[in-house]
């Protein structure tokens, strides 16, 4: 790789997108983080688990097109799981990295998967938080749903139930539970721990950033790639990170996830939701440099 550690906007794909080098100073194979969302960002990760990381790896942040710093595509719908690709791969020639280790969490991992797929040679390892295969995932729906039905209290609670009492299907019944529920009942969804769920919200503030929601919008109406039925191709090493009490990812697709790639395992942290790497940061980096190494 030859970049040194800072922030730069390069021409990735057609478009300007935001990349961050730290830890360049290590020379290892750089550790590629590819954010959740879809739409999300950097900020919070590069705060929380990230230092840990840059102290023994080189690690790149990238945000994808129409996500955080960078820019959106033109035209306002140029997303699909292929440009993604591309972009990635538009990402390490302008590193000048043959090869790359990629950490993907919650969307990110499903796009690091799709990347270890199109494009396996510039894989060297894989580490996957929550990964998400795609979007309309029924098992995933089912979960959240569900999820969302644990930790409700009081009027939300209520009004999550008469949503599940509809005539609904699984996905509208979501929809419309998401457009009912508040910041305390989507902070103890995704989080065990209240102080962390508080951190975060901290964070996004300061970070001043917002998800428009496009790229969501558009990968949603897509159809799934078919990655999920070609794991077997995917012949790199791969960890799998899960919270034990993930509410949007459910651990056992997770556990089934993990067998079915050929160089598969899987770590669970039993004090996490889904995100350990804000909720056991220590343990969080620990498991993915012993992996790397």
């Amino acid at each position: 790789m030859n970049r040194p550690d800072g922030e730069a906007r390069p021409l990735l794909n057609g478009v300007r997108q935001w990349v961050k080098v730290a830890g360049a100073a290590h020379g290892t194979v750089p550790l590629v983080v590819l954010h959740g969302g879809p739409g999300g960002n950097h900020f919070v990760f590069e705060r929380v688990a990230g230092p840990g990381l840059e102290a023994a790896r080189t690690v790149v942040y990238h945000e994808q097109r129409g996500s955080g710093r960078s820019d959106p595509p033109e035209p306002a719908d140029a997303y699909s799981m292929p440009l993604l690709t591309a972009d990635l791969r538009s990402l390490l020639d302008w590193l000048g990295a043959e090869q790359a280790d990629l950490l993907g969490y919650s969307f990110g991992g499903g796009l690091a998967l799709e990347f270890a797929r199109a494009c396996p040679e510039r894989v060297r390892r894989l580490v996957l938080q929550a990964p998400a295969l795609h979007l309309r995932d029924p098992e995933v729906t089912a979960s959240q749903l569900a999820g969302f039905a644990e930790v409700a209290q009081g009027d939300v609670a209520a009004r999550v139930q008469a949503i599940l009492r509809e005539a609904l299907s699984p996905e509208e019944q979501l929809e419309r539970v998401w457009g009912v529920v508040d910041t305390p009942t989507v902070d103890r969804f995704l989080f065990q721990r209240a102080d962390v769920a508080a951190r975060n919200r901290a964070l996004w503030a300061e970070s001043g950033l917002t998800n428009s929601g496009a790229m969501h919008r558009v990968l949603a109406a897509q159809p799934p790639t078919g990655t999920s039925q070609h794991l077997t191709e995917i012949t790199a090493p791969t960890l799998i990170l899960a919270g034990r009490h993930d509410r949007n990812v459910p651990l056992a697709q997770l556990e089934r996830l993990a067998a079915a790639l050929p160089a598969g395992q899987l770590h669970v942290f039993g004090s996490s939701a889904h995100f350990p790497d804000l909720e056991e940061p220590d343990g969080y980096v620990q498991a993915i440099l012993a992996f790397l190494t």
